[in-house]
């Protein structure tokens, strides 16, 4: 087109390439009036129905058109509110993509192009919630590069490092050749200027003969197919400057070795007749063995299917021929978007788009890294179900950082680089500083706070802490203890261990009859594994809980009554089973408070029925101390429920210290009914605050202590 014509296009004309039906009259009266009174546009006219017309070419459907449109004025939505239009919903998820795509390319432009261009590939696609955002950003910047000439060029370079990084990548892994190739190219020739015209010149010098040779052979493979009662289409096929040039600095080869700057495209109706073509082709021309692939039966990652051959033809010129049908040359011109053009309307295409669409996504997903974290299996293809199991947080400086699903602050600390995870010392999401175990979600800017040292906390290696969840960067904090020395190691593990088994009531009990549970030989060996986080404390006192439990031997105490079991229970106590006796109430003693999951023993009170208590309960000793023939073996039943327990909290008095604490009691899950602090004596702004809370087990109160002690400030948190 030329310069004079291109002048002439309006915003009118761009508007007029979007159907009405998709686009209320209001609304297009807004943005007409808008556009046309000099209000910031994102392109000029000519770019805009460009852009329309590319996607209309990839079979977009008239709501893409429509948000493709209006995304074009700047602040759409705010000026028609202004003018009191409303902007549809549907229409609406499509601008919010498209502010999306603009903050992504906004990050690569403020780094120069940044050093994780993949990374910012699959950020794009996690931020947009509808996937049809992807083929108009694609055209939108093809249609840029386009228009290039005019920028300065500098700006030239800018968008052509974008459209190398992102764009053309993902039109490739999308399979919409009919945009790579152009965005290869546009790219190439502005970043690599002598590369390109060097062989655009060679290619030049050997045209109208290159073209003399394909027509004739065209013609010859043509009749052959005819005469076995084939129909098929048989057209040339040109080859892209870019992957010529691609192949020459794989292959190391000069332009004039290379097969395929001749090529033939045969496009028939079915798989057995691309078959029956090749072995035509065959009989035709000697074959060369060594450049046949088959994409039909083995397709490629991206879904491509065809069928590649190689043979000498007339002159003993090589020639490279393409065979596939008719679905599949759409296919691999227009990706995703073709599929579109076959669907016929039933259910069973429904569901091949839903899953094409979900495919989409995962095309940017790297299989290497997701068997490094142990999480997803690598993608198979695209029928395995959709799974989105990654966060995108960035950096300061806009780099993209890739975390599993649930990644805290200090995963993404080791994720930048292990040793500023063994300095992290807390963070800032956002600008608002968080504790470490904050989980991150994808778009989030994380800032790490580092101390001149390196110092990880064993506690990290505890999952219940919830400070980790990559198995990546506990393998880190794992190998940075590891090069300790024994000795360290043992007292750290001791001090682990013996911080946990105080809260089980615990402290002084033997290890021995659990070290075969863990596979250690002796006390020091499981200390060892408890400071490298390859065992955990709870773990180690879950197993002493059920030893004890298993050794209490159930004894009769008093004969006289019926020998029947039941599980009698007080409200809100959880179920208790007296053994051998019946007909009793069973209550939890206010003295101890055991919970379900906890070793418990019953007293039979003289009005109460059955006191229940821990075995370590002071009172308890006490009572059976004088009445031994009183105590009752029990134990819990099945039904639970909620348990009132008192928490004792040390600390220093900072700053939001409380509504950290009762924030972190809402994400675990527990229901507080209580808090009060005092002042410790002497304590130089140190506090005591007494916490009530209701648990459901013993488990969800370990884990809240541990959590509370992770908070900063926190010195410890005991059950009261």
């Amino acid at each position: 087109m030329s310069v004079p014509a291109i002048a002439t296009i309006t915003w009118a004309d761009a508007l007029a390439r979007v159907p009405a039906e998709a686009l209320p009259a209001p609304l297009a009266v807004c943005w007409r009036t808008h556009a046309e009174a000099g209000a910031p546009m994102r392109d000029r006219p000519e770019v805009l129905t460009d852009t329309l017309s590319i996607l209309v070419s990839l079979n977009a459907d008239a709501e893409v058109l429509a948000a493709t449109l209006l995304d074009s004025l700047v602040d759409v939505e705010a000026l028609a509110a202004q003018a009191q239009v409303e902007v549809p919903e549907r229409l609406h998820v499509l601008l919010e993509g498209q502010r999306a795509a603009s903050r992504v390319w906004a990050l690569h432009r403020s780094h120069g192009g940044g050093r994780n261009p993949e990374g910012m590939r699959r950020l794009l696609l996690a931020l947009v919630r509808d996937l049809r955002v992807v083929p108009i950003v694609l055209a939108r910047q093809l249609s840029r590069m386009r228009a290039a000439w005019r920028l300065a060029a500098d700006e030239q370079r800018a968008l052509a490092r974008m459209t190398r990084d992102i764009h053309a990548p993902l039109a490739n892994r999308l399979g919409i050749w009919q945009l790579k190739w152009e965005l290869e190219d546009l790219a190439f020739r502005v970043l690599q200027a002598e590369d390109y015209l060097r062989i655009a010149q060679s290619l030049d010098d050997n045209r109208s003969g290159r073209e003399r040779y394909i027509e004739a052979v065209r013609a010859q493979l043509r009749d052959a197919v005819a005469s076995h009662g084939i129909e098929a289409d048989v057209a040339g096929r040109p080859k892209h400057i870019y992957s010529i040039w691609k192949k020459m600095q794989r292959k190391a080869l000069p332009i004039e070795e290379l097969y395929d700057l001749r090529a033939l495209r045969v496009l028939v109706d079915d798989i057995p007749t691309c078959y029956a073509v090749l072995g035509l082709v065959h009989a035709l021309w000697v074959p060369i063995p060594s450049e046949f692939d088959d994409y039909i039966a083995r397709p490629k990652p991206n879904g491509y299917r065809s069928l590649h051959t190689a043979v000498i033809g007339p002159e003993g010129k090589t020639v490279e021929v393409q065979i596939r049908t008719r679905e599949m040359h759409a296919q691999s011109e227009l990706g995703v978007a073709a599929h579109w053009r076959y669907k016929e309307g039933s259910s069973a295409g429904g569901a091949a788009m839903d899953k094409r669409i979900a495919w989409m996504r995962k095309l940017l997903e790297q299989a290497a890294e997701a068997a490094g974290e142990g999480e997803a299996a690598p993608l198979q293809g695209i029928d395995s179900e959709l799974i989105e199991d990654r966060v995108y947080a960035l950096t300061p400086k806009g780099e993209v950082i890739d975390l599993p699903q649930g990644g805290t602050v200090l995963d993404f600390a080791y994720a930048v680089h292990s040793m500023v995870g063994h300095r992290c010392r807390g963070a800032k999401v956002d600008g608002r500083i968080v504790p470490l175990t904050q989980v991150l979600k994808t778009g989030q800017r994380v800032e790490i706070l580092t101390g001149k040292e390196a110092a990880p906390r064993r506690d990290w290696l505890q999952p219940s802490a919830g400070f980790l969840s990559s198995s990546r960067s506990r393998d880190k904090v794992r190998a940075w203890f590891n090069k300790l020395d024994r000795a360290q190691n043992l007292k750290e593990g001791r001090e682990l261990l013996e911080r946990d088994l105080r809260r089980m009531g615990l402290l002084n009990a033997d290890l021995t009859p659990v070290l075969a549970r863990f596979n250690a030989q002796t006390e020091d060996d499981l200390l060892v594994l408890v400071a490298l986080g390859d065992v955990g404390p709870n773990q180690i006192g879950r197993a002493l809980l059920e030893l004890e439990k298993a050794a209490q031997e159930p004894e009769p105490a008093l004969p006289a009554l019926p020998a029947k079991p039941v599980a009698p229970a007080s409200p809100g106590a959880g179920a208790v089973t007296v053994q051998g006796v019946d007909n009793l109430l069973a209550q939890v003693a206010r003295c101890c408070q055991p919970l379900p999951g906890e070793a418990i023993v019953g007293y039979l009170t003289r009005a109460r029925g059955v006191s229940v208590h821990r075995p370590g309960c002071a009172a308890f000793l006490r009572l059976a101390a004088k009445e031994p023939a009183r105590v009752l073996p029990v134990e819990w039943g099945t039904r639970r429920s909620g348990q009132n327990v008192a928490i004792r909290i040390e600390a220093v008095d900072r700053k939001w210290l409380l509504k950290d604490i009762t924030t972190l009691v809402a994400q675990v899950g527990v229901h507080a009914l209580g808090l009060h602090t005092d002042p410790l004596r002497g304590g130089n702004g140190r506090i005591r605050v007494r916490l009530q809370v209701r648990v459901s087990d013993y488990e969800q109160l370990g884990l809240l202590l541990a959590r509370l002690e992770s908070l900063p400030g926190i010195e410890s948190a005991r059950r009261a």
